[in-house]
C-alpha cells in the first residue's frame, strides 16, 4: 500500500493495520509478534502479546493531527490527576510508520464490571469543570471533519454515497444555525459509556481522546441522549442515572433534534467504513442507511 493511500484512509483494513503493528513496534523496540485485534472502528486497536500495552493505528495521514491531540490531552490529563487513559513512557508519540499514525498506550487491565451511565454523567461533568492550559492547543468540535472523507472511500452503493452528500449539505445548514448559551471547555467529543473501562481498582477510566476539542457541552451529552431518546439503547433508570449524574437532560434544548440528526449521521458513516470486514457490519449498515432515508422511522439500530 501506498503512503498516498494510507494518507487518504483508502484501504484501510485489519490485515494493513497489522503490518503497521509490527512495523511500528519495532522502531520503538517492542515484541509485536502475537499482536491480537480487539477492535476495527475508526482506528485499529491491538493488544500485544508479551507487554502490557495497547497499540493505536490511525486511519491514515489525514488523522496525524487528531493524534497529536490524543497525546497532548493524555499528557494534560495525567498531570491532572484525572482518571484517564496513559501513554507508554519514554517513546517519542505519535509515531508515522508508512503514513499511518501510531500510539503506543498503557493497557488497562479490566476489573468484574462495566462503568454504568451513572458514572459516565459524573465524568463528563468533572471534566466539563475543568480549565485548559495556555500548553493544550484543541479545535473546536467539527461534526464534519471525517464525514466528507468517509463519504468519498467507503466501499458502498453510488445511490447511498449521492443521498449521503445530499444529507450532509442539509445537516451542515442545520449545524450553522444552532445557537448555545453554554460556555466553552473541554469536550471529550465522543462520549459515550463504551469509553469508559472499570479497572481491577475499580476506577473509572476514560479513554480515546481522538475527538477532544474545546467547545459547548452539548456535543458530549448528545452522544447518550440520542442513544437513549432515539435507539432505545438505555433503560429509563440508566438514563435517568446519567442525566442525574450530569445534571441535565439534552432532549429539553431547543436544538436536540438538529443534534440527534447529527450524530445518526455520524454512526452511519463511521460504521459503512468497514462493511467490507464481514456480513454482520454490512447488514447493520444497510438497517442504519435505510433509516436515515425517512426521519419518522424507528431506529431499530443495533449497538456496534
Amino acid at each position: 500500500m501506498s503512503v498516498d493511500a494510507a494518507r487518504s484512509g483508502e484501504g484501510f483494513t485489519s490485515a494493513r493495520a497489522a503490518q503497521v503493528v509490527s512495523a511500528a513496534c519495532r522502531v520503538a523496540g517492542l515484541d509485536g509478534r502475537g499482536a491480537e485485534l480487539i477492535r476495527l472502528g475508526e482506528n485499529a486497536l491491538f493488544r500485544l502479546e508479551g507487554e502490557p500495552v495497547i497499540v493505536r493505528v490511525a486511519r491514515g495521514e489525514q488523522w496525524l493531527p487528531k493524534t497529536r491531540v490524543e497525546v497532548a490531552v493524555s499528557t494534560w490529563l495525567a498531570r491532572e490527576g484525572f482518571p484517564a487513559a496513559q501513554l507508554v513512557e519514554g517513546l517519542e508519540q505519535p509515531l508515522l510508520i508508512d503514513g499511518y499514525p501510531v500510539t503506543f498506550w498503557q493497557l488497562i487491565v479490566e476489573g468484574d464490571r462495566k462503568a454504568t451511565y451513572g458514572e459516565l454523567g459524573g465524568i463528563l461533568r468533572d471534566l466539563h469543570s475543568m480549565t485548559v492550559p495556555a500548553d493544550v492547543v484543541l479545535p473546536s468540535f467539527d461534526p464534519f471533519d471525517k464525514q466528507e472523507l468517509r463519504i468519498q472511500r467507503a466501499p458502498i452503493p453510488e445511490d447511498d454515497r449521492a443521498f449521503l452528500r445530499k444529507r450532509w449539505h442539509e445537516l451542515r445548514g442545520q449545524f450553522e444555525e444552532l445557537s448555545f448559551e453554554t460556555p466553552k471547555g473541554p469536550v471529550h467529543g465522543d462520549a459515550h459509556v463504551q469509553n469508559l473501562m472499570v479497572n481491577e481498582q475499580d476506577e473509572v477510566i476514560l479513554i480515546d481522546f481522538e475527538a477532544f476539542c474545546f467547545d459547548h457541552p452539548e456535543w458530549d451529552l448528545m452522544v447518550t441522549a440520542v442513544e437513549h431518546h432515539s435507539l432505545g439503547w438505555q433503560t429509563d433508570e440508566q438514563y435517568g442515572d446519567f442525566v442525574r449524574a450530569y445534571g441535565r437532560d439534552l432532549r429539553d434544548w431547543h436544538g436536540y433534534d438538529t443534534l440527534r440528526r447529527l450524530q445518526e449521521f455520524g454512526m452511519t458513516t463511521w460504521l459503512m467504513q468497514n462493511v467490507r470486514e464481514s456480513e454482520r457490519t454490512a447488514a447493520e449498515y444497510r438497517r442504519r442507511i435505510a433509516a436515515l432515508r425517512d426521519d419518522d422511522a424507528p431506529r431499530d439500530w443495533r449497538p456496534w
